[in-house]
């Protein structure tokens, strides 16, 4: 029997982990509660992470590799800035409906009574989504795009990357306190124009 590749196992951890963060009840994962599913000892477990918080932490960089993958290739794509923003955010809340448990990493929810760095880490990423959707319409700015219903694209876009932001956290929100039933996209072609609108 072939041996398993580097990191193989990692990836099997991680995997788990992400599985069992898809819980609708949301409990905390465990790392016993781990070991027992993955049929090992805790013990063989911190042979491939130092720590719990380092198993969150390789699905954070799993979390971030993927957002800023999708990003990069949206806005080295599209040159509309308003199709990039359109994109973006409509990839966020893809994201999370294929990825329930990784949703509940994205909110904080399964990193409640985690080490406080696991939090800080995550509020970077929310603060590097936001400067990204602020360029996008600084970006839509400056080709002169109108948003719908006539109404003018702000010269300021912070306040208005802030808001979409937080319109896709509350809807990551909505999914994991739903236990994964509202989903993120439900409205978002009648919520897209309000967002623009704004």
């Amino acid at each position: 029997m072939p041996a398993a590749k580097p990191g193989a196992r990692r990836l099997q951890i991680l995997q788990v982990l992400a599985r069992m963060l898809e819980s609708p009840k949301g409990e905390k994962v465990t790392t016993a509660a781990l070991a027992k599913e993955l049929d090992v000892s805790e013990a063989a477990l911190y042979r491939h992470f130092a720590s719990k918080a380092q198993m969150f932490e390789g699905l954070i960089e799993f979390i971030e590799q993927t957002l800023f993958g999708l990003v990069n290739k949206i806005t080295a794509e599209e040159e509309n800035g308003l199709k990039q923003t359109q994109a973006i955010l409509s990839s966020l809340l893809s994201f999370a409906e294929k990825n329930p448990g990784m949703t509940r990493v994205l909110v904080g929810d399964a990193l409640v009574n985690e080490d406080e760095r696991l939090q800080v880490r995550i509020n970077q990423l929310h603060d590097r989504l936001e400067a990204t959707l602020k360029q996008c319409l600084r970006v839509a700015a400056t080709q002169g795009h109108d948003a719908p219903a006539g109404s003018e694209l702000p010269a300021d876009p912070g306040p208005q990357a802030n808001l979409m932001l937080c319109y896709v956290i509350g809807r990551w929100q909505l999914y994991a306190k739903s236990g994964f039933k509202r989903m993120p996209s439900e409205l978002w072609e009648k919520q897209w124009p309000l967002l623009l609108g704004a």
